[in-house]
């Protein structure tokens, strides 16, 4: 039997209950594949504001668009080996950018299944426990999706 492809979400706040899920869920044949997206609308709004309020002749070493991508990959890095680290096993690390939720599916287009977590209301389930991002994803994702709760805080 070929291997299977099990794409795992990886977000900030949920990414333990997400990888533990792949190492509970997925045979040891699988390929495993953690996906962490970011989201670049909050450094371009970031560059936009500097670059509004201070007009573009300024210079871009000071630009806080730039030092929030820059902080961002650093950060993802981090993230994707920590997880990688806790998941124990060999695994192909994706660190994608753009509008989140389109990102994650295009990642799982093929894949065997998804494993994301609830980011929504914690306290009240169902629709409510998911935020729009995982909504989005839930509802257009072509493969089968494990929705795992996240540990709390």
């Amino acid at each position: 039997m070929p291997a299977r492809t099990v794409v795992v979400w990886i977000t900030e706040s949920t990414w333990p209950a997400c990888v533990d899920a792949a190492r509970e869920r997925a045979p040891h044949d699988d390929d495993v594949v953690l996906l962490h997206v970011g989201d670049d609308e909050i450094a371009a709004a970031a560059h936009q504001a500097y670059t509004g309020l201070l007009g573009r002749g300024h210079r871009t070493d000071r630009d806080p668009g730039a030092r929030l991508e820059a902080l961002s990959g650093t950060a993802a890095a981090d993230l994707l080996e920590a997880a990688a680290h806790r998941l124990g096993r060999p695994c192909q690390l994706l660190d994608h950018h753009g509008r989140v939720e389109h990102e994650v599916v295009r990642a799982a287009a093929g894949a065997a299944l998804l494993i994301c977590a609830r980011d929504g209301e914690r306290d009240r389930p169902g629709p409510h426990s998911l935020g729009r991002a995982t909504r989005f994803v839930v509802d257009h994702a072509e493969c089968p999706v494990l929705l795992v709760w996240p540990y709390g805080e």
